[in-house]
C-alpha cells in the first residue's frame, strides 16, 4: 500500500513538472534574438542630398521670402493710398472705424479664448 501511494505521488509530481515545463516554454517574449545577441548598435547612415539640390532649395526659399515681403509691402502701400485719396472727413472716419474694429476683434478673441478654456476643463 505504501509502495502504491509512493508511485501515485511520483506520477502526479512528474505530470506536474512536465506541465510547468511546457508552460514556461510557451512564454512569449518580444524578440528572442535580442535576448540572445543583445542590442545592435548600428545606426543607419545619413543620406545627404546633392549640393545642387540644397542650393536650389535655398534659392527657392529665399525667392519665396522675397515675394512674401514684396506682397506685404504692396498691400500696406495700397491701404495707405486708399486712405490718402479720401477727403479729410472720410479719413478720420476710416481711422475711427479701424480703431473700433481692432477693439471689437480683441474683445472677441479674448471671449473665445475664455470659452474654449472653460470647455477644455471638462475633458481634463
Amino acid at each position: 500500500m505504501n509502495n502504491l501511494s509512493f508511485k501515485r505521488i511520483f506520477i502526479i509530481l512528474f505530470m506536474l513538472f512536465i506541465a510547468i515545463g511546457s508552460a514556461n516554454a510557451q512564454l512569449f517574449r518580444k524578440n528572442p534574438e535580442k535576448q540572445l545577441f543583445g542590442k545592435s548598435h548600428r545606426k543607419e547612415p545619413k543620406v545627404k542630398e546633392p549640393r545642387t539640390v540644397l542650393k536650389a532649395k535655398k534659392k527657392q526659399e529665399a525667392n519665396d521670402s522675397k515675394l512674401k515681403k514684396d506682397y506685404d509691402k504692396n498691400v500696406k502701400q495700397s491701404q495707405k493710398r486708399s486712405i490718402d485719396i479720401q477727403t479729410p472727413e472720410v479719413q478720420t472716419r476710416m481711422k475711427q472705424n479701424k480703431i473700433e474694429y481692432t477693439s471689437r476683434d480683441k474683445n472677441h478673441k479674448k471671449k473665445v479664448r475664455a470659452s474654449t478654456k472653460r470647455a477644455g476643463k471638462k475633458y481634463d
